[in-house]
């Protein structure tokens, strides 16, 4: 954690609170972690507010919106595979569908009220924007959060790059879990001061985001390919994308 993220913001103890805003559950293609469980976990742990962020459904986060133990927030989002990378997308009352470029996908969210943010950016091991360089750039004016620190991010280089760019364009820049897992949920969190229930008071609290590290061990995070082929059993896939050019 570097100085910036380690000052003590100010405020009330009844103020501060902890972030996760990007997990998975077995919604997910790669996921098989039950949605209400999901939530315990992250209460258990002291997370106020959960982003349920399956990939390209939001089936999983209103159900574990409807379970919420007291004393967390479940926020409705959606990890979107664009046709340039991947954006997590909060707020959201409909799925927005796979497929569509980055600007499409925002307008969508924005129809809904919601808030955009750019997942693991530098990770060239999965779907990000950084495989489109000038793509990502051209983002940063778009969205409304950038991911400095992903749990699940391999080489600490990917991390580091993000938090340069976020910095670079002035972009809040949060912690997250990505949890596949539960033993993932919370690993890595954002620590605000706030109330972060609504798009504006995100927004608002994002000003003040605190880095909270850490990460799960390679074996627990090894139960994703596993993960990967129950789901293909169960018939559970990801979400075919729209026709090029196309909204459905």
């Amino acid at each position: 954690m570097d100085a910036a993220s380690s000052a003590e913001p100010r405020g009330s103890a009844e103020d501060v609170a902890f972030l996760d805003l990007h997990c998975h559950t077995s919604a997910s293609f790669d996921c098989l972690s039950d949605p209400v469980k999901v939530g315990r976990a992250a209460q258990r742990l002291g997370i106020t507010h959960l982003a349920i962020t399956d990939h390209d459904r939001i089936d999983g986060a209103l159900r574990a919106r409807d379970a919420a133990p007291d004393g967390l927030t479940v926020i409705v989002g959606e990890e979107v595979k664009t046709a340039a990378g991947d954006l997590i997308c909060l707020f959201l009352d409909a799925a927005v569908p796979p497929g569509l470029s980055p600007a499409e996908t925002i307008a969508l969210v924005r129809e809904q009220g919601g808030l955009v943010g750019i997942p693991h950016p530098f990770d060239r091991h999965r779907n990000s924007m950084a495989n489109a360089t000038a793509e990502l750039d051209a983002l940063a004016g778009l969205v409304d959060w950038v991911e400095v620190y992903n749990a699940r991010v391999v080489f600490r280089e990917g991390n580091e790059r993000a938090q340069a760019f976020a910095q670079r364009t002035g972009l809040p820049g949060v912690a997250v879990s990505d949890a596949h897992s539960l033993l993932e949920v919370g690993v890595a969190s954002t620590r605000v001061i706030g109330d972060p229930s609504t798009p504006s008071g995100l927004l608002q609290a994002l000003a003040t985001a605190e880095v909270q590290p850490g990460r799960a061990t390679y074996f627990v995070r090894g139960v994703t390919p596993f993960a990967k082929l129950v789901q293909r059993v169960r018939g559970n896939g990801r979400v075919r994308p729209v026709p090029s050019g196309g909204r459905r």
